[in-house]
């Protein structure tokens, strides 16, 4: 297996792991659809965010990222009435499926991830 050599400053294995499951966490949206993909991100950073400040900082990502999506969604929904909003929803869940995963990806291996698009609700 391919394991991330831990130098000084790189978060340590638990840390990634947890930073690693406030992203994926947002994949509990397809279960409960609508708040879930919110949800599963703040639970996950509120019980862990003392824990590490790489925890912390990946939580907050993850989250401001869920809540850009959810608003993305609402305007796709709003854009139905001229009939891109469903190819537009289909688009941003496609997108934000990938998106999750590379950044699951990259915090396992101890890179600070920040998604390309993404409004800083919360600092």
């Amino acid at each position: 297996m391919n394991d991330v050599i831990e130098t000084p400053g790189t978060p340590d294995k638990d840390a990634r792991t947890w930073a690693m499951v406030c992203h994926l966490s947002a994949l509990v949206g397809f279960v409960i659809p609508g708040i879930g993909f919110v949800l599963g991100p703040l639970v996950v950073w509120a019980l862990k965010r003392d824990d590490s400040p790489f925890i912390d900082a990946q939580g907050k990502e993850a989250l401001n990222f869920q809540l850009t999506m959810f608003l993305a969604f609402v305007v796709s929904m709003v854009l139905v009435v001229v009939f891109v909003g469903l190819l537009l929803a289909a688009a941003l869940a496609v997108a934000e499926v990938i998106l999750i995963v590379i950044a699951a990806v990259k915090v396992t291996e101890g890179v600070d991830y920040r998604y390309p698009v993404n409004i800083r609700f919360i600092k």
